[in-house]
């Protein structure tokens, strides 16, 4: 029987899981034995990217010049998802969450994926809001050991680098992470250099899907709304960025289509590598290019 078959049964899952003793002492081999295993061929099923967009080639013409460019961390510039995914199945499983029950994808994407920490605890623990913060503070600890040798880049993450280098654009990373988790999956990335600025949800008043993360982001960067573009994976991302009148460009990295689409993007792309991407940065850079940052 495949291994991503054996785990997606959570009897077969509780065995596995028991073996290995019920706690956060799985070795990192074992881990990414799961991780490989139970993400790498799983594939969800979407609407064609393709079709949500009637002219994307021209979807971003109207930002020249382009100023700035903004990016969320969590997947937008890695694919973390299954790292926090593994965590959180670990340790409530270990606290008998849901009666010992592993949660689904379909749970993580609902309940964790994209939101704040505080939102987060408010939907798992809800009778006991602090209990549940001091639980995502040790999950979020476990988290961070995972990163070092696991965490994994968008595809065509460092060609977008170099775009946006070569034209001498404004950048910063906005994340509802906690600032240790942001940093160290930026530094992972070797992205520290890269960021101008890091717009850390728990620092601002309120956290996506408001938009004052992205809005202040601009004052720091000290860039018009109108010349910017967000790049993120999640819906409440996606609202918080289109809130702030900003163009936002969606990643299908883990979530829905169908979801993503519902907050209203101006493009949606699979990666940094697809084609429909570089096509609006082509007819950008002809519509007017960059303000660099000698202008």
């Amino acid at each position: 029987m495949p291994f991503l078959q054996f785990l997606l049964n959570p009897t077969r899952f509780n065995l596995f899981y028991n073996t290995f003793g019920g706690n956060s002492q799985i070795s990192v081999a074992t881990e990414k034995i799961f991780l490989r295993n139970f993400w790498g061929n799983h594939q969800r099923m979407t609407l064609s990217s393709s079709e949500t967009s009637v002219d994307s080639k021209s979807c971003l013409s109207k930002l020249a010049p382009l100023q700035a460019v903004l990016f969320d961390v969590d997947g937008t510039l890695c694919d973390s998802d299954p790292l926090h995914h593994y965590a959180f199945r670990q340790m409530l499983q270990e606290i008998k969450f849901n009666g010992g029950v592993p949660i689904t994808e379909e749970f993580f994407i609902e309940n964790i994926a994209g939101k704040h920490n505080v939102e987060i605890a408010s939907r798992l623990f809800p009778d006991d809001v602090q209990q549940g913060l001091k639980f995502i503070e040790d999950k979020e600890a476990m988290f961070r050991r995972l990163v070092p040798q696991q965490l994994t880049p968008i595809n065509g993450l460092y060609k977008l680098k170099k775009w946006i280098e070569d034209r001498g654009l404004k950048r910063a990373a906005v994340t509802n992470a906690p600032r240790l988790n942001a940093e160290l999956m930026i530094s992972t990335l070797g992205l520290s250099d890269f960021f101008e600025a890091v717009i850390i949800g728990d620092d601002c008043e309120h956290a996506k899907p408001h938009p004052e993360p992205y809005l202040n982001a601009l004052e720091v960067l000290k860039v018009s709304k109108d010349h910017t573009v967000i790049f993120e994976d999640s819906v409440s991302g996606i609202k918080a960025g289109v809130a702030a009148g900003i163009p936002v460009v969606g990643l299908t990295t883990r979530n829905p289509e169908h979801l993503l689409m519902e907050a209203e993007p101006t493009l949606l792309i699979k990666d940094y590598e697809d084609p429909k991407l570089w096509a609006a940065l082509e007819e950008l850079d002809k519509k007017g290019g960059v303000e660099t940052a000698a202008n």
